[in-house]
């Protein structure tokens, strides 16, 4: 079991609204949701995430996820569940992929998610695992970034360093629909969890 220490390069998350696929394969901006913000807030405090981006290029949408923020950090909802404040207090609004990372004082490895084959280099569990506490690249920081719709577009991709493998289960026909909330919440405990 490995144990967190000083070490361990930092981990973020990225959630990509837009640019996505719809089913047709036309590049959309999805909504976001509660759950996107609750669920993968309250997972990447629980494995030491030090950042979580919600990416939308929608005002609309922003102004919907900063008034929820709001609400439960300083709202009626910061007193009403504490920990739910301390799990969103990590959360920060991007309009773009380029805009996450420039947040950044020196550029991330930037790990994307994909099961598509794209010509980028793909890096296994335990290879991102090892690299992520080993604090390899002079604690260099990693920013996982997942989508959602029917995938990244290629804009995102393309900003990609590395792809990492994708999640397979053991369903007898290959099913792999995972809500991204799921996913997330699988991805950071291969790579942060104590087991």
């Amino acid at each position: 079991m490995m144990k967190k220490t000083e070490t361990r390069s930092d981990l973020h998350v990225a959630l990509i609204h837009w640019p996505v696929f719809d089913r047709a394969k036309n590049v959309v901006v999805t909504n976001v949701t509660n759950f996107d913000i609750h669920d993968i807030a309250r997972a990447s405090r629980s494995y030491g995430v030090e950042k979580y981006f919600i990416v939308n290029r929608l005002k609309e949408q922003l102004s919907f996820v900063s008034r929820v923020l709001e609400h439960w950090r300083f709202g009626i909802g910061s007193e009403y569940n504490p920990s739910r404040k301390t799990a969103l207090k990590e959360v920060e609004l991007c309009e773009t992929l380029e805009d996450v990372i420039k947040t950044f004082p020196v550029r991330p490895l930037v790990v994307t998610t994909s099961a598509r084959e794209l010509g980028i280099p793909r890096i296994s569990f335990k290879d991102l695992r090892t690299r992520i506490w080993a604090g390899e690249e002079e604690r260099r920081p990693v920013l996982l970034v997942f989508g959602t719709g029917f995938g990244l577009h290629e804009d995102v991709l393309k900003q990609a360093d590395i792809l990492l493998e994708p999640l397979k289960g053991d369903s007898k026909d290959d099913y792999r629909h995972l809500s991204v909330r799921s996913a997330v919440s699988i991805v950071l405990d291969r790579l942060l969890g104590a087991w």
